[in-house]
């Protein structure tokens, strides 16, 4: 098996590699959503408890994230993406040996922090990997291949519950089985040749003169933050929509289950789209469409939100991947693990901060006038975006925008 895993082309390893760990990532992390219920009747929390465990968790993982690719320019990127999901096994582990509430919210918070290698350690050696051709489906497939764990999560609660487990040990199981992963990961290492860029092109550069290409970060990550607010606020409000519309917890959960399946084609194809039309014109195309959608769940009959979950989904969760994979064009080889980390770190805020002011707006103005909001908000990454026209070389008009890759 090993000699069959060394005989695959190099590039593909580290995609195989990136994208297998961040499955398991993301069934970390998912993993406590569907748990949380059982937990909560289990310890007797309120619901604030309750929801303070998974925020903590994911906020935990953003907070290493910039340290994490600062450390990766000086030690293995490989063993640090091994060993931060396998600290978050073990986390899992320790989860469910909690006595209580306080016990189980510290050991979260610290397992949590593993969390912080996998987004910024697999984009930078993916980009790096495909820098010849191809970054932007590689990078997309990376992407894909956490919203298979993030639907994996539910499946494996459902049939632990059928099974008759409990959540302390379902997270046994989970942790158990990541650490096996991980460790079968480590002794393959010696097929991952992840190579490092020469330190001679550690530099920024720009063909234009007075700006660099940290403006052009700068600019890309505000794309980002907007983006993932938009994600983020979009997840938290579909279910509200649904509910006005007069669907059953049943109905809801099925259309989220379209939801996520919409996202996951959508992040994959989106990469793919990426590397033949070009960041800008997908960019362009998928938020433009998903400043329409949401407007358009407001007043869409019931009959009509099987078609338009699923192409909110495609729409909503796609851009990233081309996002992602951009980072790449704008910082040089040897940095792509740091910048990473701040990027993601970036739009990590956007994640946090947009659902809270939606949720005030809409206490104060109503849920359609935050639906609303949120649809111009979305809007406004079309002319952001047209910002790093010129940083990609590209002539003015749409669709002179080039391939991101």
């Amino acid at each position: 098996m090993f000699g069959l895993f060394i005989r695959v082309p190099r590039a593909r390893r580290i995609l195989f590699l990136g994208s297998a760990t961040h499955v398991w990532s993301d069934l970390f992390f998912a993993l406590l959503v569907p748990l949380l219920p059982a937990i909560k009747a289990d310890l007797g929390l309120s619901y604030t408890e309750a929801v303070l465990l998974k925020a903590v968790f994911v906020g935990a993982s953003a907070i290493l994230q910039v340290p994490a690719g600062f450390l990766a320019d000086a030690v293995s990127e490989l063993w640090l993406l091994i060993l931060g999901n396998a600290w978050v096994a073990v986390g899992l582990i320790v989860m469910a040996l909690s006595p209580g509430f306080i016990a189980l919210l510290a050991i979260t918070l610290v397992a949590g922090l593993g969390g912080g290698t996998q987004h910024p350690i697999a984009a930078s050696m993916v980009s790096r990997a495909y820098d010849g051709g191809g970054r932007s489906t590689a990078v997309g497939t990376v992407n894909f291949a956490g919203d298979l764990g993030k639907m994996a999560a539910p499946v494996i609660v459902a049939s632990a519950a059928l099974a008759h487990f409990d959540w302390r040990t379902t997270l046994w199981v989970v942790g158990v089985g990541g650490l096996v992963f991980m460790a079968g990961t480590a002794l393959l290492r010696r097929g991952l040749d992840l190579g490092r860029p020469a330190r001679s092109g550690d530099h920024w550069t720009d063909d234009a003169p007075g700006e660099t290409q940290v403006g052009a970060f700068a600019k890309l990550s505000f794309v980002g933050f907007l983006d993932a607010a938009t994600r983020a606020s979009a997840l938290v409000f579909l279910p509200f929509i649904l509910d006005e519309k007069g669907l059953g917890i049943a109905e809801i959960s099925a259309m989220l289950v379209l939801f996520f399946v919409g996202g996951a084609a959508g992040k994959f194809a989106c990469g793919w789209l990426g590397d033949r039309y070009g960041l800008i014109n997908v960019t362009v195309v998928t938020k433009g469409v998903t400043a329409v959608l949401l407007a358009l769940a407001l007043v869409a009959p019931v009959a009509s939100m099987v078609p338009l979950v699923l192409m909110l989904g495609f729409t909503l969760q796609g851009t990233s991947s081309v996002l992602y994979a951009a980072v790449a064009d704008f910082v040089p080889a040897r940095r792509r693990a740091r910048l990473y980390g701040l990027y993601y770190t970036i739009i990590d805020g956007g994640s946090v901060v947009a659902p809270l002011a939606y949720g005030i707006v809409a206490d104060l103005s109503g849920l359609g006038v935050a639906v609303i909001a949120m649809s111009f908000v979305t809007a406004a990454i079309l002319p952001s975006s047209l910002t790093l026209r010129r940083h990609l070389g590209a002539p003015a008009g749409f669709t002179g925008a080039g391939p991101a890759g």
